[in-house]
């Protein structure tokens, strides 16, 4: 892998060299868009490249499969940008999800001015918001059918949920 990282051209390097942890850290939502576009276009290219050549070489070995070894660097370096792609989407996903917990909580203290706002996800919760206190629970009934018809109900919004996730 060191061999193949200094087999890179300068701005390859560079490249690879922004989805380090500590650049990554630093960069807004919108620099992490740019560098996963960035990144996206380079691990395409050799992809592309990749696959260009090893069907230019197919009547030559028989299959791209057998022309494979024939054409490792392409792959390798499609497989470098790759994994920094991976590193910059873990990034970008978590910088958005935080600007959309931000906005919600904008937009529930524009809604509702009297109330206090809520609040930031990962700040510590006051004494009087634990969840003991604020999760609604059903009344447990003496009832073995009415029990029965509630267990059912929740199965099939569960069912309903992962035919919603599998798609």
């Amino acid at each position: 892998m060191k061999a193949l990282l200094n087999s890179l051209n300068e701005p390859e390097k560079a490249l690879v060299r922004e989805t380090e942890s500590a650049e990554l850290s630093d960069l807004t939502e919108d620099g992490l868009v740019d560098l996963h576009t960035r990144i996206r276009r380079a691990r395409n290219k050799y992809s592309k490249l990749y696959r260009r050549t090893a069907s230019a070489r197919i009547g030559e070995h028989g299959g791209r499969g057998k022309a494979r070894p024939k054409n490792t660097r392409d792959a390798q370096k499609a497989e470098v940008f790759e994994d920094a792609l991976a590193r910059v989407s873990w990034y970008l996903a978590r910088a958005a999800r935080r600007s959309a917990s931000e906005i919600k909580a904008e937009r529930i203290a524009a809604a509702n001015p009297s109330r206090p706002a809520p609040p930031q996800p990962g700040a510590p919760q006051s004494e009087s918001m634990t969840p003991q206190t604020t999760a609604r629970r059903r009344p447990t009934t003496a009832d073995p059918a009415l029990n029965r018809r509630h267990a059912a109900t929740r199965a099939k919004g569960a069912r309903r949920q992962a035919r919603r996730d599998a798609r």
